[in-house]
């Protein structure tokens, strides 16, 4: 079996995305890669999404990498382009989901899986959670997403990651800024829902704007990234979601001052 990317979305707007492929570290093969894609591709469409957590299936990996059969199979390097392309495309679609996706890394986060980590907004992990990206040591370069890392961890950090394909701690990952935050296991999923009780706290077009505008400033230079921000400002009052909001917060203030 291939393996499945499993989906649900709960009354709240917030989607549980699962890499379903225990058997095998939730190894990503073509066929895996292509429905996530899918699946996230529409995701994207729905209105009514707040949220988003992505998890591998079982305790033992949250995605632990590439599938090197499916790799070593590659014959030319028009088929290792396509198959690269696909990685890139479950990255790229993550990160073009309009709403949040929390990564909830549950175990070995590996090559690949790192890339997807890495396009994720948030990332949160168990206490033994491993990463790495060793991809030298089966003969091939860390590509797509991984550019990402310098962003999250530096450039001499990335560099160690990747040209000396050493396995770090969940430890060392939250002390690097790979992550957000570590928990036990028992308390990981708490802590996520604390984490989406912020997010549904929020005015779901303003949550929106800022990741849409977050994309722009790791894009953009410095004065075009200002100018975009000014821009997605001022595009907030085309809803009411700033009155309306920011009435009820002025009220609950108010209320709060009669009690003293």
């Amino acid at each position: 079996m291939s393996g499945r990317f499993d989906i649900n979305i709960d009354a709240r707007g917030v989607a549980r995305l699962t890499v379903a492929h225990d058997a095998k570290l939730n190894t990503l093969n073509p066929a895996l890669l292509d429905a996530a894609i899918v699946t996230l591709r529409d995701l994207a469409k729905k209105p009514d999404l707040r949220a988003a957590v992505l998890t591998g299936e079982g305790e033992r990996a949250f995605i632990g990498g590439a599938d090197i059969g499916a790799m070593a199979a590659l014959e030319t390097p028009a088929e290792a382009e396509a198959f690269i392309c696909r990685v890139h495309g479950i990255c790229a679609a993550i990160r073009d989901l309009p709403v949040p996706v929390i990564a909830r890394i549950n175990g070995w986060c590996l090559g690949a899986g790192l890339e997807v980590a890495a396009a994720c907004d948030m990332r949160i992990a168990v206490r033994d959670a491993k990463f790495g990206m060793p991809e030298v040591r089966v003969g091939i370069p860390s590509v797509v997403e991984a550019a990402l890392l310098p962003g999250l961890i530096g450039w001499g950090r990335t560099r160690r990651l990747l040209l000396l394909a050493e396995t770090i701690s969940a430890a060392d990952a939250l002390s690097w800024g790979l992550l957000e935050e570590v928990a036990h296991r028992e308390r990981i999923d708490a802590r996520i829902e604390a984490w989406i009780a912020n997010l549904l706290a929020a005015g779901p077009e303003a949550i929106r704007a800022q990741k849409a505008l977050i994309r722009q400033w790791e894009d953009r230079p410095i004065t075009e990234a200002i100018a975009a921000g000014i821009t997605a400002f001022a595009a907030s009052w085309k809803t009411d979601e700033p009155k309306r909001m920011m009435r009820a917060f002025l009220e609950e203030q108010k209320a709060r001052k009669k009690k003293r």
